[in-house]
Parts: C-alpha cells; sequence; structure tokens
C-alpha cells in the first residue's frame, strides 16, 4: 500500500489496497458499513450510476474497479461519507450526490468537510465545488456577491454562516434584506400594518432562520433585534456595525439601491448579497443593480464574485433540468434579437 493512500483514508477506519484501476475497500464498523451502503445497496448503485465504475460488495468491504479517475473519485467519494457517519451525522442520497460532487473538484473531498457550517440545529457542508468557493469566500472577504440561478443555496448557506457568527459571538446582529419589487406601489393598499404588508416578501429569509436555530432562539433574538428582517427600504441612512447583513434577490434592486445597501458597511460587518440576473422583476428599461454592481467593484479589494451555474442546483434534480431547458430558450432568444439587430436575413446564415 501506497503512503499517499494510507493518509488518504487510514483516519477514517477504512484500509484500502489499491492499483491503476482497482481498489478494495474495508470498513472497521460494520453498522456504519451498511448505512454507508445504503438500503437495499442504493447509494453504491447510484455511486455506479454516475461514474464509470463496478462495485462488488462483500460484508464490510468493497472492491471498486474501473477507470483509474473514476476509481478515485469513488473512493474519495466513499472515505468522505465514512467520516461523515463517525461523526453521528446521517448519510442519504442527497449527500452521495453531494460526496461526489465535491471528490470529482481540484481541491477533492476535504472541503466537503473542512467547510462545513455548524449551527444550533444543522451541520451544513458544500454539496458542490462552487458552494465550497462561496463559504471560502464569506470567510475570507468583508463582501460577497453570489449570483446564480435558484437552488444553488446562496441564501441558505449565507444565513447558515450568519447564523454560526452570532452564536460564536463574531458578530452582534444578523441583517436579512429583499427589496419588495412585486408589491411595487401597491404596498398602501394591501390590508394590515407594514410589516403585514411585506413580510410575504421575506418568508424564505425567516424559512432559513427556523432551519438554523431552535424556533424558540428565533422568536427571542427578532424580539430583541439580534436578528432583523427587513425590506431593503428600510436600510436608508443606517450603519451597520459588528453585523452581518444579507442582501437577498438582489437582481430587483436598482443601482441606486444597490450602492445605499454596500454603503452601510460599518467597522467589524460583513456582507453577502445574493441574486439572480435571470429573474429580474425591475421595470423594462431599469438596469438591475446586482448587474452593475459586479460591474463595478470588478477588482475591487475585500470583494469577492461567486457565479452558480445550473450544475450547482441542489434541488430536485427536475429543478436542474429546467433551468438549463429556459437557459436553453433565453440563449436562442438572445441570438435571434442579435441576428435582427444586426439585420440578417435567413440567406446570410
Amino acid at each position: 500500500m501506497s503512503e499517499r493512500h494510507k493518509t488518504a483514508t487510514g483516519h477514517t477506519g477504512a484500509a484500502a489496497q489499491s492499483m491503476a484501476d482497482n481498489a478494495v475497500l474495508q470498513f472497521a464498523d460494520n453498522a456504519l458499513a451498511q448505512a454507508l451502503f445504503g438500503s437495499h445497496h442504493g447509494h453504491l448503485a447510484l455511486i455506479e450510476e454516475r461514474l464509470p465504475v463496478v462495485i462488488r460488495p462483500r460484508g464490510n468491504t468493497l472492491t471498486l474497479a474501473g477507470p483509474a479517475e473514476a476509481v478515485g473519485a469513488a473512493r474519495a467519494a466513499l472515505g468522505a461519507l465514512y467520516r461523515r457517519l463517525e461523526r453521528g451525522l446521517a448519510v442519504d442520497r442527497a449527500e452521495v450526490e453531494a460526496a461526489l460532487r465535491m471528490a470529482a473538484a481540484p481541491s477533492g473531498a476535504a472541503d466537503f468537510e473542512s467547510l462545513a457550517v455548524r449551527t444550533r440545529t444543522r451541520h451544513v457542508t458544500p454539496r458542490t465545488p462552487t458552494q465550497a468557493a462561496y463559504l471560502r469566500a464569506i470567510d475570507e472577504n468583508e463582501l460577497v456577491i453570489g449570483e446564480g440561478p435558484a437552488g444553488t443555496g446562496k441564501t441558505y448557506l449565507a444565513v447558515a454562516k450568519a447564523v454560526e457568527r452570532l452564536v460564536r459571538g463574531e458578530v452582534d446582529r444578523i441583517i436579512l434584506s429583499r427589496p419588495a419589487v412585486e408589491a411595487g406601489e401597491q404596498l398602501g393598499f394591501l390590508p394590515g400594518s407594514m410589516r403585514e404588508k411585506v413580510d410575504p416578501y421575506l418568508r424564505p429569509l425567516y424559512d432559513a432562520l427556523y432551519d438554523m436555530l431552535p424556533a424558540a432562539q428565533v422568536v427571542k433574538r427578532l424580539e430583541s433585534g439580534e436578528i432583523e428582517v427587513a425590506p431593503l427600504a428600510f436600510m436608508r441612512g443606517r450603519t451597520l456595525t459588528n453585523a452581518f447583513a444579507i442582501l437577498d434577490e438582489a437582481q430587483n434592486t436598482t443601482a441606486v439601491q444597490m450602492k445605499m445597501f454596500l454603503t452601510r458597511l460599518g467597522e467589524g460587518s460583513r456582507m453577502a448579497v445574493t441574486g439572480d440576473l435571470s429573474q429580474v422583476d425591475l421595470p423594462r428599461g431599469i438596469r438591475s443593480g446586482l448587474r452593475h454592481a459586479m460591474e463595478t467593484l470588478a477588482g475591487v479589494e475585500g470583494v469577492s464574485f461567486v457565479e452558480f451555474t445550473d450544475a450547482d442546483v441542489v434541488r430536485h434534480p427536475l429543478v436542474s433540468r429546467i433551468v438549463r431547458a429556459y437557459d436553453r430558450v433565453e440563449k436562442r432568444r438572445g441570438a435571434a434579437a442579435r441576428y435582427e439587430q444586426d439585420g440578417g436575413t435567413p440567406a446570410d446564415d
């Protein structure tokens, strides 16, 4: 057994013996091994479906065969999942998918655990290489802008990091904000108080909070002001010190609104801005503040940009296919519009 291979797997409780395109993995704990393999070996079948490998289980031992790169990826994914089980965490189909994506990344499965976010009720690990880069960027920069399609975890991960920092005492409060673009000038005509009018647009932020903290803690911290969920308009004129501020749905801000929010940053604070430029709801002719900020702040020290794609969608697999289908239509429409602007005719093709 090579020294390199011992280093990669020895601390997981699994021993491995590998050749160019074969590997034998033996797991020390039989119960954990069965959880790793999945009901009726479903997790192993999923790995075989995703990678060109053949996996033969026997007791708590696995034999892997296939191209060296695929065998290496499968071995790394299985090792990461086994370590997760050793820490008492569950492994399901989604975690297997995540482990495979992370194992295929240049940095391997290491980031799968080293960047985990721990809150009172959640142990959140990145499920794609881009998510890992996003969490790393939030740790290393005062301002992170995450752009990409729905379902990629942009807001969820930002809220997780904010809650982790609040619980650790690294920030004094969390500010979560969204533009209530859909309501527009109709807010005044809706029944109820201002909070009752805007809360439906902020509900996704509340949902993420309740995922990260016990319900009683969320209520208590909202009442004390440690956590604030507010429409973007409420941010004007404030300076946010020792806070973690998140602006969600940022594609629906104007350039003026975006500048207003970004300039609220005070001492000891961090900001995460998230949005999807394919879902701008602004009136025609008004440019998205998110796009403007991404162009304006390029190269500015302390600002990091992370762009997600449909490959990072971690909801139901159908969501990723839906995103790709819409992208194809938008690209065709864009090409047709450019063709028409250039005065093209069918004979020009």
